[in-house]
């Protein structure tokens, strides 16, 4: 189930963002980003449908996806 990034309470939101980032550790490329950075990046993708967050009641567990990669 996709939950509307709008509808989560924003310091709700800022947590899963960065738990997301960190969880993932992904590489921005040669330059360093900060948490801050990639936290806002991540937002920016919700922002722009780019990205989603994804309630999985099987597991009970919420999780933001590119929809890029989602099937």
């Amino acid at each position: 189930m996709i939950i509307p990034w709008q509808q989560i309470q924003p310091d709700t939101l800022t947590n899963l963002i960065r738990e997301f980032v960190l969880r993932e550790g992904t590489d921005y490329g040669d330059v360093e980003t900060s948490l801050e950075q990639k936290i806002e990046q991540v937002r920016q993708q919700l922002r722009l449908e780019e990205a989603v967050i994804v309630y999985s009641e099987l597991h009970e567990s919420v999780d933001i996806q590119l929809k890029k990669q989602m099937r």
